[in-house]
């Protein structure tokens, strides 16, 4: 499980780092981009339907910072949460055996 998260915050940085790298945050800037492997083709697909990479009519895409921004956010609350979840559960589980 650790493995595959890890693969998959890689692709998540390596498609997010492109753009940014190439400064394309708007549509007059936009890129074009190649998926190096299936994860990164899916991570990007994941971002076009949330609305963090923007297609634009020539073929580029562009990062919309405020809904990259929001949605990262969100991401990092969620897990800030589970490893709090994950925190009480473990001193309930000593808290328990001692």
């Amino acid at each position: 499980m650790g493995a595959a998260a890890a693969v998959v915050a890689r692709a998540r940085r390596n498609v997010i780092s492109h753009f940014l790298s190439c400064n394309a945050v708007s549509a007059d800037q936009a890129v074009s981009f190649t998926p190096m492997r299936a994860i990164e083709r899916r991570m990007l697909d994941r971002y076009v339907r949330a609305g963090v990479i923007v297609p634009v009519a020539k073929g580029g895409y562009y990062v919309d910072v405020p809904t990259y921004d929001s949605q990262n956010g969100e991401r990092r609350q969620r897990i800030g949460l589970a490893m709090t979840a994950l925190a009480l559960i473990g001193g309930a589980v000593v808290a328990l055996v001692n």
